[in-house]
């Protein structure tokens, strides 16, 4: 069987951090975070599941192929 590897440090706390705080919060309030810290916690900032990205975002089906015909008849084509 194949084992399980554990959650790094980095990313348990990252998460942590992004379950609690927005990005812009932690951004404002701590000077000189490291970039890969910085990483993990934009990526665990992002919702998971297809729901919650259309719950949190302006993305809505049928709209972006409104604005794709839009500009290309505004294009001239």
């Amino acid at each position: 069987g194949s084992l399980l590897q554990p959650e790094s440090l980095l990313d348990a706390a990252a998460k942590r951090v992004a379950g609690s705080w927005a990005f812009e919060r932690v951004e404002g309030r701590f000077q000189r975070i490291p970039e890969p810290v910085q990483r993990r916690i934009v990526y665990w900032s992002f919702p998971r599941s297809e729901r919650q990205i259309c719950m949190y975002s302006s993305f809505q089906p049928g709209r972006a192929a409104a604005a794709a015909s839009t500009a290309s008849a505004a294009a001239g084509g």
